[in-house]
């Protein structure tokens, strides 16, 4: 299985600039937020102060006013209790910022990873794509919670007894103040020491989705093979790299985080009490010595938290780079032109492909195809007939030629328009775990009348109402509840219901019963002259009444013409195909 190289972050800069961006349009709630958070830690600032103005004044004195007292007392526990409602409010205000903006990232990244071309999914591992749109998203929400919350919460609280405290004794204040660069120190060790881990278990998470999805998928083919142990084995082998990834981040906060400030805490708290001691201590200091201590607790207590949110942070900000990655991603120019298909002619003109540039798949092909047509592509497997297909379908730009709808150029329709204005019908049908009517309509308004006319269309009504609640009856996953056949006409109701004016099948009668491939030949000529068809197709009975059946042989046109014509070719290539089809069923 192919391994995705995890994007190494290129500096906390990365993650900030995602969250600005995504929280660009609620800025004011932020700025309001933090002018809150201020105000909240300078009352709780002012807790020690008071706490100082009662040792010096009321309690060495031995002066008990009760009127003093009680003021001073319900003072500390106001400042302490507004300060606490303040802090809750703004913070559930952040939380809301929070939650809306990650929310917003994840529809960006969903609806550009919709818009993203072909060649782009040709790569891509689905599990690790979905951990990209849900994991790591929901990783960079603990960003924007650990950045607008602890950190920016901690932060203000200590700015606001560093302030406290230099007001009350500069020199003490300096000694505390060393905590600062330790500090950083220590959250530079770690992110050097941690980074590496981080990204090997975000990549080490991405594989294990990437092999549940696979495994998941291709259940039948698995237990068919009997290589359950085998995937088990690959499995717990990844399960084992993740979990010693995990356990070297944990080592590296054990060693670095909350031990390692907590024993600066003591020593920096020793040094306060030996410079009192040095100083001698007299009454006048002893409230000074308490508001330093209490300080100093509110300076050490936020910078352990925000210490300890580091390796959350570390996570979230790989998380982050890979949803940056992820965005960066190109597509295709968005077109807007007016132009609509209206006929459905399509031509062909010289046109050369290949999926590496040294890889040539299609060689100077050329073709017409009228207005209402019915051309089908066959060939070997290999000759060039699905890419071809692609290219129609926009899916992959030509190299070289140049392909046009109604003498459009097929790159000047927008995206919009050309996808209304076509449809698909693929070999394996996708089939949402959903009902009937949403399976056609896929999220199309369409009226009743309109939803039962594709139906009919694709000859699949007269089985629908005979299910348990008819167009409403849940189809279960891959719509488990019904046959190949019927899955296939109700991909072909979807496509019809759009009215397209081309309609592309790409092999959509190869794993269907004879059956149900006459009701698909039956649709398809009720649409000849309406409805441009192009046909992919395997199984060439299906085929026989087109217009014209064009034979592509190693990426070039080899035969064309009706299937009559093509049969009378002597040792043509789809009379060998025709003919050894027919000893297939016999």
């Amino acid at each position: 299985m192919q391994t995705e190289a995890t994007p190494q972050p290129r500096n906390t800069r990365q993650a900030l600039v995602l969250l600005r961006r995504a929280a660009r349009s609620e800025q004011h709630h932020v700025w309001k937020g933090c002018a809150w958070l201020i105000l909240a830690a300078l009352l709780e600032a002012a807790g020690p102060l008071l706490g100082k103005y009662f040792i010096d004044h009321t309690l060495v004195p031995r002066r008990f006013d009760l009127l003093e007292v009680g003021l001073l007392l319900g003072g500390i526990l106001l400042a302490g209790a507004v300060a606490s409602v303040i802090r809750y409010t703004q913070l559930t205000r952040l939380a809301g910022v929070a939650m809306r903006s990650v929310r917003r990232l994840r529809e960006e990244v969903y609806g550009h990873v919709l818009r993203l071309p072909m060649a782009f999914f040709d790569k891509a591992i689905t599990g690790q794509l979905v951990s990209r749109v849900t994991n790591d998203t929901e990783q960079v929400k603990n960003l924007y919670v650990q950045v607008l919350f602890v950190m920016l919460d901690s932060s203000i609280v200590v700015l606001g007894a560093f302030a406290a405290m230099a007001w009350l004794d500069w020199r003490l204040m300096l000694i505390v103040l060393t905590l600062v660069p330790t500090v950083v120190v220590i959250v530079w060790f770690y992110q050097r020491w941690s980074a590496p881990a981080v990204s090997r278990a975000r990549q080490k998470r991405s594989d294990i989705n990437a092999q549940l999805s696979e495994s998941i998928a291709g259940m039948p083919v698995l237990q068919a093979s009997n290589a359950q142990a085998r995937f088990r084995q690959k499995f717990d082998n990844t399960n084992q790299q993740h979990l010693g990834a995990r356990m070297a981040e944990m080592r590296v906060n054990a060693w670095l985080l909350r031990p390692m400030l907590d024993f600066i805490n003591v020593l920096l708290l020793s040094a306060v009490i030996y410079r009192f001691g040095q100083g001698g201590i007299n009454a006048l200091q002893i409230g000074v010595l308490y508001a330093f201590v209490s300080y100093l607790g509110r300076v050490v207590d936020p910078l352990i938290q925000i210490t300890l949110q580091f390796g959350q942070l570390q996570q979230a900000i790989v998380a982050a780079a890979r949803v940056d990655t992820l965005l960066q991603e190109s597509r295709p120019p968005a077109v807007a032109g007016p132009e609509r298909i209206s006929q459905g002619a399509v031509r062909i003109e010289r046109i050369r492909f290949g999926y590496n540039p040294e890889t040539v798949v299609l060689h100077d092909l050329s073709l017409e195809i009228p207005a209402g047509g019915f051309y089908a592509l066959v060939g070997h497997t290999g000759s060039g007939k699905s890419t071809l297909l692609s290219l129609l379908l926009r899916f992959y730009q030509v190299q070289s030629g140049a392909i046009t709808v109604d003498d459009v150029p097929l790159a000047h329709f927008s995206d919009a328009h050309f996808r209304a204005d076509v449809g698909l019908v693929p070999q394996d049908p996708f089939l949402l775990a959903a009902s009937v009517r949403e399976n056609i309509a896929m999220g199309r308004s369409m009226t009743e009348d309109e939803l039962q006319t594709a139906a009919r269309s694709a000859h699949c009504h007269d089985f629908i109402v005979q299910l348990e609640q008819g167009y409403d009856t849940l189809l279960g996953e891959g719509g488990a509840r019904l046959s190949v056949g019927q899955k296939q006409l109700i991909a072909i109701a979807r496509a019809l219901a759009g009215k397209p004016r081309i309609l592309f099948l790409d092999e959509a009668t190869a794993h269907i019963d004879s059956e149900t491939e006459k009701i698909v030949q039956l649709a398809l000529s009720e649409l000849h002259g309406k409805v441009t068809v192009i046909a992919v197709a395997h199984r060439l009975s299906t085929i026989r009444c087109a217009d014209c059946i064009v034979v592509l042989n190693h990426g070039r046109i080899h035969e064309q013409g009706s299937h009559d014509a093509l049969m009378a070719i002597p040792q043509g290539v789809y009379q060998r195909l025709y003919l050894l089809q027919q000893l297939e069923n016999y």
